[in-house]
Order: structure tokens, then sequence, then C-alpha cells
């Protein structure tokens, strides 16, 4: 992937899969606004990178929050002249029963993963509708998305949905030059699910391929379809899963 001077956000970036994101595009000279709700995994991440020779900024908060959101489009155009690349990937997973699922947990689930998505989107669209430059906006979606999982019901409503927005948004961000897409990762091995009990070798034998994914393996898709390579690929989703969607065996 070849860029210069190119500007991206990443949200939910302080670990996993938002990390190695923010670490490929920082590898390929791109300036990298760095979001995690805990602010000491999101310095220690950017220190990491800048260690790395890349250019990084901490911006720590809450990426479901608009104000928020805006004053991280802010300061992109204030520290690095613009914003040209935003990967929407902050998100959380309240598994529950349906039966007894409660409105809280619904509501934390929907205002992180969708609203958080939808007003990055507005506020990253708007700056670059004003920079007359196109750019790349990606939704973290996931393959509950697309195949049922027991206890996700909320969850897997909220990623079919970005996918449904990535689409939809085609229709307004085209004319403009900004393309918007989608990744669904399967399992994947990050600090989080690496300390579950047992997941790398569960998910080795359920996944066709023979493993689960690894963050590197997400982000290189990811940073496909943000770069000039896929600059005619809009309003698609790219699931990323070793084959498990096609067979959809369950833990």
């Amino acid at each position: 992937m070849t860029t210069t001077s190119k500007v991206a956000i990443v949200t939910g970036a302080g670990q996993g899969i938002g990390f190695e994101i923010c670490r490929q595009l920082a590898a390929n000279g791109i300036a990298v606004i760095l979001n995690d709700m805990d602010a000491p995994l999101a310095n220690a991440a950017t220190n990491t990178i800048i260690n790395e020779n890349g250019r990084c900024t901490a911006f720590p908060g809450d990426a479901s929050d608009p104000a928020f959101i805006q004053q991280m489009v802010n300061a992109a155009v204030e520290q690095y002249g613009g914003l040209d690349i935003v990967i929407a990937n902050a998100g959380i997973t309240l598994f529950g029963d349906f039966f007894t699922y409660t409105p809280d947990a619904f509501r934390r689930v929907m205002q992180v993963n969708l609203a958080g998505t939808f007003f990055l989107a507005q506020a990253a669209a708007n700056q670059m509708k004003k920079q007359q430059r196109g750019g790349a906006i990606l939704f973290t979606s996931s393959v509950t998305g697309h195949q049922a999982h027991k206890d996700l019901a909320a969850y897997g409503m909220s990623k079919a949905a970005l996918e449904m927005l990535a689409k939809n948004l085609v229709i307004e961000l085209s004319p403009y030059k900004i393309t918007v897409n989608a990744i669904a990762p399967g399992a994947t091995l990050t600090e989080r699910t690496m300390s579950e009990p047992g997941y790398a070798d569960t998910w080795s034998k359920l996944t066709p391929m023979g493993r689960a994914a690894t963050t590197a393996d997400i982000a290189q898709a990811a940073l496909f379809l943000v770069s000039e390579q896929a600059r005619h690929i809009t309003g698609q989703s790219l699931v990323i899963d070793g084959g498990w969607t096609s067979t959809s065996p369950q833990p």
C-alpha cells in the first residue's frame, strides 16, 4: 500500500485488531489518531507506534459520543492537516440470553456499535467533503452479522446493521469520491479472546482453514479496503473468517 501524507482515525484501537490496523497504517506512512476508551491503553499503544517510527497521536475517550467524535476529527485536521481514512472499530460485545436481555445492555450495544459508527462516519464525511479530495471509511462488522450465534442477538443485529449502513451510504458519499465498506472478522486471536480458556484450540477445530485469525490477517484486509488499490470498491462487506460462515459450527 503506497500513500503519501494521509491521515487516519481508528477507534477502539488500544489493543487487538484496532491496534494492529494502526501499526500497519503508520508503517505505511499514514499519520494516525488512535482512540480507545481506556486512556492508559491508548497512550501505551501510541508510544509503541511512535517507537516504531510511526506518526501517531493518542486520543482517549468515548467514541460513541458525537461531541467527542467531532473533537477527534478536529484534532486530525489541526495536528495533521486533514482526514483521509476513518476506521470505526470501537465496539462492545455484551453476551446474554434473549429471554432475559436487559434494556440497559441493549441500549449500550446500540450506542457504541451503531450510533458511534454512524456519527463518526457523518463527521468524517463532512470533513472529507469539505476537503474535496475523497476518502475512505471502513466499518468493523462481524461474522455474527451473517450467521446466528447463541447469546449474541443484539450484537449480531448491530453488526448486520453496520453492513447495511455501508451499502446505504454509497448513495450519499460516492459523489464526493468517498468509499465506504465493512470488514466482518471471524474468530480472532486478541488479548481479550486469548483470555478465554481454550479459545485458540476450539476455533482452530471449528475453522475450515484450521486456525483462528491473527490481528494481522484482519488488518491487512482493512488496509487494502482503505487503500488506493480499492478506490473502486464501495458498499461492500468482506468476511475474514477462514471459511467459518460457510460451515458455521458452534463452539
